[in-house]
């Protein structure tokens, strides 16, 4: 399914970006911001892949189940995205990026326990 094939992409890319975030909090002066962005991106880059595995053995909903995995993925760029250019722009993506992300993380963690009831199998 071509929507898998994305949102495991996806999923390399923000695992990816979440390494590279914990280097640069490990390593840089004063950039211990970076820290929770890396943490958000390796965790939901993990459960976006935890998805796609559920949901092609049949326990999640289909569509709710791409809904919550492409949700972990916007989810997850508005937050660390947001905390990335405060550190190093001094500015915020743009106003309430991160609230809006960690928002949108709940509902698509509300969205994986929904798939789950809703499930065939």
């Amino acid at each position: 399914m071509a929507a898998f094939r994305l949102l495991i992409g996806l999923a390399g890319l923000m695992g990816a970006a979440g390494v590279a975030l914990a280097a640069a909090s490990a390593h840089g002066a004063d950039a211990s911001r970076l820290a929770s962005a890396s943490a958000m991106l390796l965790f939901h880059a993990t459960a976006i892949l935890a998805a796609i595995a559920l949901l092609a053995r049949g326990l999640l909903h289909g569509g709710i189940g791409l809904i919550a995995a492409f949700g972990f993925a916007v989810s997850a760029a508005l937050f660390a995205g947001d905390l990335t250019v405060r550190q190093y722009a001094g500015h915020s993506l743009f106003p309430y990026a991160a609230p809006t992300g960690g928002t949108l993380m709940i509902v698509s963690w509300l969205a994986v326990t929904l798939g789950a009831v809703a499930a065939r199998k």
